[in-house]
């Protein structure tokens, strides 16, 4: 079958017809692959592990791991784009192979393995940071009566319980990257770096980075934008691009007595699981099997979860206080005991006079909420705010200092595919690097900042639009719930009211929410940053100011403008 599918892909390789995607060869199960070198392993008949080849993380011959998957259907006709960008995929050097499905023979997966050249090549433009040197610990000199002392102290630790929060150090393997000093990869230097396995030596994270990064840098048809796997996944070209999990989180056997079988069934263990809500996060792990900024992101999730627990217990504290202060606040007790006074109609027509003590039920509600520990509440808060982005600031610079990121992001620079695509022509000198790059024009860049910050100024304005029209609507529906049949409605006209435009709200702001998001990729895309950073803070700022407006301007609302 290898010396056939050779045989194949020789000949399509010497003729450019339209068979090239035929997949007519396929079956279920059957693999189609263009590695020579896969196919020459497997005709010399070289024993390859068993497991490799079952657990569907490996090419047939299994030794190429599969760092990407591309899905498309045969019934497709954007045929000739997949040849072109399929052809180019093989000229970076990735070593490509397909199969069927097991369960639609119109699916067909096309999986990616990157060598070990193309990895070097790509970790150098990528700056990929890797491990070179052991970090080598100082201790500090300490006096026999200090080392006595630190005795005692670690024998009466432990005669205590062990804290439970704390991860089980010895179900965590031994990650080699976090007692080695990180460099930029250099294929020149590259004696310098700690290489123990090709293989392994560059983990599943960044080798599907790697190959992220050269799909949206492969054309699949001439001109300036035809660029990216993005565009053919936008057109229908494929169905799906995914990199794959290290295996099942799931095992037969106990960690406890087997141990993981692999990282990913260890994070489930001690990090994804309901069991193990209360321990600390193996934020080390995280970073291995995400990637630095998911490891990031998460470090920072942790560290504001911890910070809520303070906050929690004053808010919890400032209820209780309200609750056993109910009987003694003498708003509550005037208004509840205000049977004589008599208040004006809500509506002009169909809304009777009420009793001020109507509204008892409210104001102890009210007090159980608005009471006099809240001022203290709102300092503490104030506080509180200040407090946690600076603490956050200082556990940040140690876990930049620990995975070595604190040039991290300088380095990470790189033009977007996009960027390049669309001002290929333009160039000019970076002052820094001295090499050539696409440039910019100032008055294209402006324009576009003038188009981008109008559609943000023009959507804050559709929320605003949105905040007084729910206002007009209350002001419409309570005679219109006043002069309801129901007598259960009439009675209650104002709660109906308030819940209605409560619940058509909460409707307004989720599906402005959703808007939102694809107004900003759009007017972030249509700014054409020039790095991933730049786009990233685009997107971010964008977001930021649509979710602070559509979340905040009802409450703007009911502090400032309403009873005026």
């Amino acid at each position: 079958v290898a010396k056939d599918v050779n045989i194949y892909f020789d000949e399509l390789e010497g003729v450019n017809s339209p068979s090239k995607d035929d997949d007519s060869l396929l079956h279920h199960g059957n693999l189609t692959s263009t590695s020579d070198d896969a196919s020459r392993l497997e005709v010399v008949g070289e024993e390859v592990p068993d497991k490799n080849k079952t657990n569907g993380l490996y090419f047939r011959d299994g030794k190429c791991r599969i760092d990407y998957i591309l899905v498309y259907r045969k019934s497709n006709p954007q045929t000739e784009k997949r040849e072109v960008f399929e052809r180019n995929i093989r000229a970076e050097g990735l070593q490509m192979e397909k199969e069927s499905s097991l369960t639609n023979s119109d699916i067909i997966f096309v999986k990616l393995h990157a060598p070990w050249e193309v990895l070097g090549k790509y970790a150098e433009l990528m700056n990929v940071r890797m491990p070179f040197r052991r970090k080598i610990y100082y201790l500090h000199r300490r006096y026999k009566f200090m080392n006595r002392i630190e005795k005692q102290i670690s024998r009466f630790r432990g005669w205590l319980p062990r804290k439970p929060m704390k991860l089980d150090k010895e179900t965590l393997p031994d990650l080699e990257e976090n007692d080695c000093y990180t460099a930029p990869f250099s294929q020149q230097r590259i004696h310098h770096f700690i290489i123990h396995n090709k293989d392994t030596f560059f983990n599943n994270a960044t080798r599907s980075r790697i190959v992220h990064h050269i799909l949206q840098r492969v054309k699949y048809e001439e001109g300036k934008n035809k660029i990216g796997l993005n565009r053919l996944l936008s057109n229908g070209s494929y169905e799906a691009a995914f990199p794959l999990h290290e295996g099942s989180y799931r095992s037969k056997n106990s960690i406890k007595t087997h141990g993981a079988e692999n990282h990913r069934h260890l994070l489930y263990e001690c990090w994804a699981s309901w069991g193990v809500w209360y321990k600390y996060q193996p934020l080390d792990l995280v970073r291995r099997y995400f990637g630095e900024k998911i490891g990031l992101y998460f470090a920072w999730l942790g560290w504001y979860t911890g910070m809520l627990f303070p906050a929690a217990f004053i808010g919890l504290f400032v209820f209780l206080y309200g609750v056993t202060t109910l009987n003694h606040c003498q708003v509550s007790k005037e208004v509840c005991q205000a049977t004589d006074i008599i208040m004006c109609p809500i509506c002009d027509k169909y809304c009777p006079f009420m009793r001020l003590s109507d509204s008892c039920i409210y104001a102890k509600v009210t007090h159980l909420f608005d009471n006099g520990a809240t001022v203290f509440f709102a300092v503490f808060m104030a506080v509180w705010a200040t407090v946690f982005l600076e603490f956050w600031k200082r556990r940040r610079a140690v876990i930049a200092y620990d995975w070595d990121l604190i040039d991290w992001e300088e380095e990470e620079e790189e033009i977007r595919p996009q960027f390049e695509a669309k001002y290929s022509k333009k160039e000019r000198m970076n002052p820094i690097s001295g090499k050539p790059e696409p440039y910019q024009a100032f008055a294209d860049k402006c324009s576009r900042l003038i188009v981008s910050a109008s559609g943000i100024f023009f959507m804050i304005c559709v929320v605003i639009a949105a905040v007084f029209g729910i206002v007009i609507y209350r002001v419409v529906t309570v005679s219109t719930f006043a002069a309801f049949k129901w007598a259960l409605i009439r009675n209650n006209s104002q709660v109906a009211t308030t819940g209605t435009a409560v619940c058509i709200n909460f409707c307004i702001i989720m599906l402005l929410n959703v808007l939102y998001e694809k107004v900003a990729l759009f007017l972030t895309n249509l700014e054409q940053p020039r790095t991933e950073s730049e786009w990233e803070n685009s997107f971010t700022l964008k977001m930021f100011l649509f979710q602070f407006v559509n979340l905040n301007s009802s409450t703007f609302y009911i502090a400032f403008f309403l009873g005026r």
